[in-house]
């Protein structure tokens, strides 16, 4: 899996647990500092709401879906994840299959093809920045949503002419 020999964790039985563990490690540390940096802007210029609205946490979980499918399958964005991944394929309406490349690289790769690994990173800047930047937030939010939205309608479609046409 091209894990350094200094990575590898052996597991009972002589298992070897070949994940890059320092890159994880690293991975770590990076969302702590980012969530730190997020905590210490709130603290600074914004405010914790007293409770968030259903219909915010609806919106934000929409709009963190559709930035995170954006960011590690998007076709527009592959640039963005080249140094990182390798290309496997198209998989599906302006997505790309990429898997991470080795080494030093690897746990970087993964956070960037994984649309559940980047959705926790997209909710955090969504949601502190609703406490910093309500408004803009809240419409930044709107739109990404209404994204999702026509995509789904867009995807139902394409599948309903399919049918259509097919005689079904």
């Amino acid at each position: 899996m091209g894990v350094r020999e200094d990575e590898q964790v052996t597991e009972g039985e002589g298992e070897v647990d070949e994940r890059p563990m320092s890159g994880y490690a690293v991975a770590l540390a990076t969302y702590a500092a980012y969530a730190g940096g997020w905590a210490a802007l709130i603290r600074r210029h914004g405010r914790l709401p007293e409770r968030h609205d259903a219909s915010d946490i609806a919106l934000t979980a929409v709009a963190a879906f559709r930035v995170s499918r954006l960011l590690t399958k998007g076709a527009v964005t592959s640039p963005l994840r080249k140094p990182f991944t390798t290309y496997e394929g198209a998989q599906g309406p302006a997505e790309v299959s990429e898997r991470p490349r080795h080494g030093l690289r690897h746990a970087a790769g993964e956070l960037l093809t994984c649309p559940f690994c980047m959705s926790m990173w997209v909710t955090t800047a969504l949601t502190a920045g609703r406490c910093v930047w309500p408004r803009a937030t809240r419409t930044a939010v709107a739109v990404l949503a209404s994204v999702a939205g026509a995509d789904a309608l867009q995807l139902a479609y394409s599948g309903l002419m399919e049918k259509v046409t097919r005689g079904e």
